[in-house]
């Protein structure tokens, strides 16, 4: 059974399981501080393809395969895939998913894609609908860096302000069998926009918009930051983090004692030169299947609340002078003692 709880959550009552989940990334992640917890570093950016396009779906297909090889099920076993990327047309999850033979549902949240996915997954397995169903997102930055700003090869400078888009992918199977995670409820956000134009500052884009679901997911489950013992937002970066601090401190809540970053922790900034930190699909992703959910498990963290942010935008906004909205998903995540 799902309950509808408050405005915009769900509460499940009988609550679906994190069963497998597996990360793959690049070799910049791996140098970096979770690159010993991460499941499979790459060296080779384009991953044996002719194109970054094509090497981010090969990431994303490798995440897929090990993550259903740890939950010890086979391909056959999963009933919906709910994939996404940051490119036009889901590009990378069509290359990546498309030898796999699942049901796809392909999705775009930004750099929240993987939120949504987790969601969707979720839904469909307290609804009734799957016994198991995948979720995944990916990210690339070459890929990344081509379609929405410069390519590679133009080395042009990047703002302090800028975020790294991480390369690598993060899958997550969703079950109705017992595992280790428990999705106790999610929390659907809502696009904000407060004007931002500058795509090389989207901490600042997407912080209005974590800000609103973590408000909105405390009015309506009836908690506070203390009952969680970390809230993680998907790549807010340093910019984003002090933006969101504020405005959750406006409206009544101080999360600076449990917050932490998914894309301040898989860099190390200084001495990566990654200024503000790192952003992309595969960001929140990579860091909650390598980081956050190994500490669900060995009972370091018992309740978590997982929030990945995306920046709304396309090269035709972009080109338009239009604004750069956000968007945010929160899962509310227990760890099974």
């Amino acid at each position: 059974m799902t309950s509808i709880c408050g405005m915009q959550s769900l509460k499940f009552e009988n609550a679906p399981y994190l069963k497998g989940w597996a990360s793959v990334a690049g070799k910049k992640e791996g140098e970096g501080p979770l690159g010993n917890l991460i499941d499979q570093i790459i060296e080779d950016p384009y991953f044996g393809q002719e194109s970054w396009e094509l090497a981010e779906g090969r990431f994303m297909k490798q995440a897929a395969m090990l993550a259903i090889s740890k939950a010890d099920l086979h391909k056959k076993d999963i009933r919906y895939a709910f994939a996404g990327d940051l490119l036009e047309q889901n590009t990378a999850t069509f290359s990546g998913m498309k030898e796999l033979g699942i049901p796809l549902f392909g999705l775009f949240g930004a750099c929240s894609t993987v939120g949504e996915a987790m969601s969707l997954a979720a839904m469909s397995v307290a609804g009734g609908f799957a016994k198991h169903s995948l979720a995944i997102a990916s990210s690339h930055i070459g890929s990344a860096e081509k379609q929405f700003r410069f390519p590679l090869e133009y080395g042009n400078q990047r703002p302090l302000s800028a975020t790294w888009t991480v390369t690598g992918s993060g899958g997550f199977i969703v079950s109705k069998e017992i595992g280790p995670v428990k999705i106790q409820g999610i929390t659907t956000g809502k696009i904000v926009d407060y004007g931002m134009e500058d795509p090389m500052n989207m901490g600042a884009c997407m912080a209005p918009a974590a800000a609103e679901v973590i408000y909105q997911h405390f009015v309506d489950f009836g908690s506070k930051p203390e009952d969680y013992d970390a809230v993680y937002t998907g790549d807010l970066g340093e910019v984003g983090k002090k933006i969101l601090l504020h405005l959750l401190r406006e409206n009544g809540y101080d999360l600076s004692k449990v917050h932490g970053d998914c894309g301040i922790e898989i860099y190390e900034n200084e001495t990566q030169d990654t200024h503000s930190g790192g952003s992309g699909c595969a960001c929140s992703a990579v860091v909650l299947a390598s980081m956050i959910i190994p500490k669900l498990i060995d009972g370091t963290w018992k309740k978590v609340l997982f929030v990945p942010t995306g920046a709304l935008m396309s090269k035709t906004s972009f080109n338009e002078g239009e604004n750069v909205a956000g968007i945010a998903h929160a899962i509310f995540l227990e760890g099974v003692r």
